[in-house]
């Protein structure tokens, strides 16, 4: 699985008895490199099983709980085909390996959820963002942070207008020249195609464009990142006029993106938004400032977790890297602090948190500890 929505968190996060396993590792992509994945990950996994004997569990529910994981040492095509980061997540009802472009941290985390917080920039969009390449004979989509870029595979999507208006002659594809300058000294886009007329052809562009902007809605279904559209300049004001995403980029990338690989459309596309991730943190952080001396924020952990199950979070900074473990009882309210996870009797609470919060509809920086608002490891912007 190479992509996660808000839904796949929510079944992620449903309760389940038993013990979870969290398994984080850094991947290389290509080369020689590749045959340290299989290595790194084996340590891993001895780790996982030491720490699971620790546990009330016998060796063998210890052995049944990793089985699943166990064959992906050996397969040497999965190692591959790595994108930055590779999670594994396994409970008695599911098991889910999961590759992003995020460069993970080694972890093992054994408790009674599964630990999401590292994913977390994935899940919030904080540095990612979809480079959306369009042209009348492809259409491809890329997935980008700051530093990496990985083209995605399209289910659903047309690939071409012909495909779209199901033209029996290839010939009969919309063609296109610039006309004579208009009155802002500027050349018109002039169109030939079925049926004549500039009209038929920008309305045969929109439809195309329409199935795209559908086909895309699974992929881009409760995403925050933003999207750069890259095509030449007359394509680009029909598809906004049919896109309903509503994190679509103003500004796009002009010319044929047929011939550009992942990483060239990534650092095209890095500048225009990246004075939005910049914007968007910034009015967050001036937020929490605000209130920080109120009601409406809070950098205690007690206050945060009861907030975060109650849906009273707007806002949350979370530090990356850094755990903080103990229990809470949404019944009762209780939280109790623990000095170390215990082998799976205790939750890492700033995980607790953060989950929480994405899945009552606040929005999550996962940010390195030194970034954070605050010296402690959690602050939150309460709605009331």
């Amino acid at each position: 699985m190479d992509h996660l929505t808000r839904d796949d968190l929510k079944t992620l996060l449903a309760p389940q008895d038993g013990l979870h396993v969290s398994i984080y590792m850094p991947t290389y992509r290509a080369g020689g490199e590749t045959q340290q994945n299989p290595i790194r990950f084996k340590n891993l996994l001895r780790e996982a099983e030491a720490r699971l004997l620790a546990t009330p569990l016998t060796p063998d529910a210890v052995d049944a709980l990793l089985a699943p994981l166990r064959p992906y040492i050996d397969d040497h095509s999965f190692w591959q085909h790595q994108s930055d980061g590779l999670v594994m997540l396994r409970r008695s009802d599911l098991f889910q390996p999961v590759c992003l472009p995020l460069a993970f941290e080694e972890l093992v985390v054994i408790g009674r959820q599964f630990h999401l917080k590292p994913l977390l920039p994935y899940f919030t969009g904080d540095g990612r963002f979809y480079v959306l390449a369009l042209s009348q004979n492809d259409v491809r989509m890329v997935q980008c942070t700051h530093h990496h870029a990985r083209e995605m595979t399209l289910d659903n999507v047309p690939t071409s207008l012909a495909e779209t208006l199901r033209f029996d002659d290839p010939g009969q594809q919309l063609q296109y020249h610039t006309g004579a300058p208009g009155s802002g000294g500027q050349r018109s886009p002039v169109y030939h195609g079925q049926g004549g007329g500039k009209d038929t052809a920008k309305e045969d562009l929109f439809e195309y464009f329409r199935q795209i902007d559908q086909g895309l809605h699974d992929i881009l279904r409760d995403e925050q990142a933003p999207l750069v559209l890259a095509g030449v300049d007359y394509l680009l004001p029909i598809y906004q006029q049919a896109n309903t995403y509503h994190h679509l980029i103003d500004e796009g990338i002009t010319g044929n993106p047929e011939h550009d690989s992942p990483e060239a459309l990534q650092t095209r596309a890095w500048p225009l938004v990246q004075p939005f991730f910049h914007q968007v943190q910034a009015d967050a952080m001036a937020a929490y400032e605000r209130y920080a001396a109120t009601e409406r924020a809070s950098d205690e952990v007690m206050t945060i977790v009861q907030a975060a199950h109650q849906s009273r979070i707007d806002t949350l900074f979370v530090a990356l890297g850094r755990q903080q473990w103990g229990s809470f009882d949404p019944d009762s309210q209780q939280l109790q602090l623990m000095s170390d996870p215990q082998e799976g009797a205790a939750d890492d609470l700033l995980n607790v948190a953060a989950t929480q919060t994405l899945l009552h509809g606040g929005t999550v920086y996962a940010i390195e500890p030194d970034r954070m608002p605050t010296p402690r490891d959690l602050a939150a912007v309460f709605r009331y």
